[in-house]
């Protein structure tokens, strides 16, 4: 239950939903948007919260998806349920595209990933929801090989959509040839007499092909006169000979029709009892394309889904309101995150503070991001936060008096209360502004307590505005309610729109008095009514709230700095590791080199026995061989000896120096403020980038999601902006840059020209040197823009303005050739012109 009628204009949601309906690609998606409603069923919220997260992944990982043809069919599938109506060529096409569009879906969602797959056996899918919302959809595929079988790619009727109107069209085709071969016999033999220009061709006229005659000649021709030109000075005659060969293409024309209709007629027969399957796969379109639109909208609000529980919690960090975000983005400014806490043990939040201290933006806030919520959009707070499922939301704010109903501010805001304490429960979320307010603030305050005394005995959740103190104290002294402040800094005397909850605010009155120039002897006189016990209580609440900032901050430092000290005992804890690792591998390195050493003195000792057997045992050679190895031991000893004391001491050494800068370098930080970390810039339009590894600069034109259009020289490209690094802008010789760059404005102005120019210019009518100049500029524009092929329309009449724009054709360089149009698209009223 949701009360009043008008809670999503309270709270904002009507524009939540145009945004919606902005973002859809059809009238399908956009009926679901205007369905879309509050919900209190905890599966049927996760399933659709669900779905959103998963297309959201599309949309940031996938390149894939089929999103191209959204069209809505049903009008046309209803109207066929009628026997013998039928889809015309452009409903027939829509139809195809968009059958293939669901047909692509389901088989993009229906995908798995091949690598893993469940305990049980059953394949894993990546997008569990939307798989099964896809499930049961029929995709159609033997009735789109039968549109096929119809239309052509570009969705008209083909030749052989049936052997009758392939042989139609055949003799249409047969004919016309016939009717221009004896047209082209007449006009020569015209010709030869003289009765026609040299340079005249056949033409078309009501659908009918004639030749252009001077009046004065026009009774040479025996035949019929179907029109004239403007000037007068042309006739069009339909020679005699061929009126019924024209008269058999009208026929043609018309069985054509007929024939293509008759097919049109059978396959709207063949699909009529499908119609309800079909009806329902485009309910899936539908649902998708809003699905779509939700997820675009949670990207825009960078929202996401918290941990969603089926029970009545509300624990939000970093909670965004996402229209307010959108507004003052525009002026480059950012909302202050609200954190809140709604559980069962402080169920009513009582927000006191100054006016404009963002107290209302609070309540509007949490209802706004609730209904949505359950609603199935995702919400703009940290992954972090937990929330849960309400059955009823109540508000109550604004103005609701009424002339009509003679019902001032305060009665209807007692009509609210008196329907909120009649239908809300434990389940329930209320959401009230200025508590009390409207009436006498001594009865206002006692009524207000009042009515917050059976919410909470009903044990409903909410959050409540008000200025009243006894209300205040109230929270103080009943469990289930709990006091909470918009912050205010008392010093600068401005709102810092954080709340804080376990102790009420204050309203800030005399300060805010003082600050705007009320006078001083106003102020005290208003103190001394109110008396000073009051101000002096106002002053301890400012003060506690001051305090609670302050140790509050303190507190967070703390943490702070264990955080730091836990830190540098892991750090040294693992320096401790990395020694200790350090003197294993030096003693192992020297046991290595003992080993080598030791290899070394067998080598040596098997070289002196060898010297003293080849002596033959001399007592002097004995003595000097069995010294010198002697020395040799002794010496290897020392060696060994030295080099594992020398390589342990200069180990420790380093590892002394390195903790001893390490010790300094931290005192030196202590002294000195910590600088701050330096922000990494996301890349934004008009930056200049380079691929990473890369050396060639670009400048950024656009950027979609995860993707951004780089241009690099003359070429566009689409580069992933993880692969992006910023440069700086390239330095360009002036010389040089005159020469070969051309300027990204250059090309704007060209790439517009090009998509506006048209291949067709008509200077009937014009004077000789007015028609000359036009194609001159008309030719210039053609040759500028790449166009391969153009059509002047000069019509046929004397034929002198047709001569003098081919002698002016035939002086371009950058022409390859000119020819009259083909006798059915105009003759040689049109030049047909080919540029190179």
């Amino acid at each position: 239950m949701i009360y009043p009628q008008n809670f999503e204009q309270k709270i904002g949601f009507d524009q939540i939903r145009q945004l919606l309906k902005n973002k859809c690609l059809s009238t399908l998606g956009e009926e679901r948007v205007d369905d879309m409603a509050f919900s209190d069923d905890y599966t049927d919220i996760n399933r659709r919260l669900e779905q959103v997260v998963e297309f959201v992944r599309i949309i940031q990982e996938e390149d894939s998806f089929p999103d191209q043809y959204f069209f809505d069919v049903r009008t046309s599938l209803k109207r066929i349920r009628v026997e013998g109506l039928y889809m015309d060529e452009q409903e027939l096409f829509d139809l195809r595209r968009s059958l293939e569009t669901i047909r692509d879906i389901v088989r993009f969602l229906q995908q798995t990933d091949d690598d893993e797959e469940y305990a049980d056996g059953e394949e894993n899918s990546s997008y569990p929801a939307l798989k099964e919302l896809a499930g049961d959809i029929l995709v159609f595929p033997q009735l789109i090989t039968r549109i096929n079988n119809i239309l052509d790619k570009f969705g008209k009727i083909k030749d052989n959509a049936s052997a009758g109107l392939l042989r139609i069209r055949r003799e249409l085709s047969a004919t016309t040839g016939s009717i221009s071969r004896s047209l082209n016999a007449i006009l020569r033999t015209a010709q030869s007499e003289g009765y026609v220009d040299k340079d005249v061709t056949p033409t078309m006229r009501d659908g009918r092909l004639v030749i252009p005659v001077a009046p004065g000649m026009k009774r040479k021709i025996k035949g019929i006169v179907h029109d004239e030109s403007a000037t007068g000075k042309t006739v069009f005659i339909e020679p005699a000979e061929v009126v019924e060969a024209n008269n058999r293409i009208r026929e043609l024309e018309g069985e054509e029709r007929r024939e293509i209709i008759r097919i049109l007629t059978e396959f709207s027969s063949v699909i009529r009892p499908q119609i309800p399957a079909l009806l329902q796969s485009y309910e899936f379109l539908a649902e998708i394309d809003f699905i779509r639109a939700k997820a675009l909208l949670g990207l825009e609000f960078k929202a996401g889904k918290p941990s969603f529980e089926d029970r009545q919690i509300l624990d939000w960090f970093d909670a965004i309101h996402p229209l307010l975000q959108l507004s003052l983005a525009k002026h480059g400014k950012k909302v202050i995150p609200l954190e809140i806490e709604l559980t069962p043990q402080q169920r009513i939040l009582l927000i006191s503070g100054p006016n404009a201290g963002g107290k209302s933006v609070c309540l509007k806030t949490v209802g706004l991001l609730q209904y949505m919520l359950q609603c199935g959009l995702l919400v703009p707070m940290h992954e972090r936060s937990h929330a849960g499922v309400f059955s009823h939301i109540f508000i109550d704010i604004g103005d609701e008096q009424s002339i009509e109903d003679d019902l001032s501010t305060y009665s209807s805001h007692l009509t609210n209360m008196k329907v909120m304490m009649k239908s809300c429960n434990e389940k329930s979320l209320i959401l009230i502004d200025e508590f009390g307010g409207g009436t006498e603030p001594q009865i206002g305050g006692a009524i207000a307590e009042a009515v917050l005394k059976r919410f909470n005995q009903k044990q409903t959740f909410g959050v409540i505005t008000t200025h009243y103190q006894n209300l205040k104290h109230f929270a103080e002294s009943h469990e289930g309610v709990v006091n909470g402040a918009m912050l205010y800094d008392r010093h600068e005397m401005r709102a810092l729109f954080q709340l804080q909850i376990g102790n009420p605010g204050s309203s800030f009155a005399v300060e805010i008095a003082r600050k705007i120039g009320l006078p001083e002897e106003v102020i005290a006189d208003a103190s001394e009514i109110v008396g000073s016990e009051y101000i002096q209580s106002d002053k301890y609440l400012q003060d506690i709230v001051r305090d609670k900032r302050y140790w509050e901050t303190k507190r967070q430092n703390i943490r702070k700095r264990e955080k730091q000290m836990e830190e540098t005992i892991a750090r040294y804890e693992k320096e401790m590791e990395e020694l200790e690792r350090s003197r294993k591998e030096i003693l192992k390195k020297a046991k290595e080199a003992a080993e080598q050493l030791l290899q070394e003195s067998n080598a040596k000792i098997e070289n002196t026995i060898r010297t003293i057997k080849e002596a033959q045992a001399e007592k002097e050679m004995t003595r000097l061989a069995r010294q010198e190895l002697t020395d040799f031991k002794e010496q290897v000893a020392a060696i060994e000896k030295q080099s594992m004391e020398e390589k342990i001491a200069r180990k420790m050494d380093k590892l002394r120096e390195k903790q001893e800068r390490k010790k300094e370098k931290k005192a030196q930080q202590q002294k000195t403020p910590a600088q701050p970390a330096p922000v990494i810039k996301p890349i934004a339009e008009d930056d200049y980038v380079r691929i990473k590894g890369q050396t060639s600069v670009g400048q950024v034109l656009e950027i979609n999601g995860k993707n951004a259009v780089v241009m690099f020289g003359l070429m566009k490209t689409n580069v992933k902006l993880d692969k992006l690094e910023r440069t700086e802008a390239p330095q360009q010789n002036k010389s040089l840059t005159k020469a070969t760059f051309v300027s990204s404005e250059t090309q704007e102005h060209m790439y517009e020209k090009k998509l506006n120019f048209k291949q067709d210019i008509d200077v009937r009518g014009m004077r000789g040197d007015e028609a000359i100049q036009a194609v001159t500029y008309f030719i210039d524009d053609a040759i500028l823009v790449g166009v391969s092929r153009v059509r002047i329309l000069h019509g046929t009449g004397t034929g002198i303005l047709r001569t003098l724009i081919r002698q002016y054709l035939a002086t371009v360089p950058g022409v390859a050739h000119f020819q009259d149009e083909h006798v059915q698209f105009g003759g040689a009223g049109i030049t047909v012109v080919d540029l190179k």
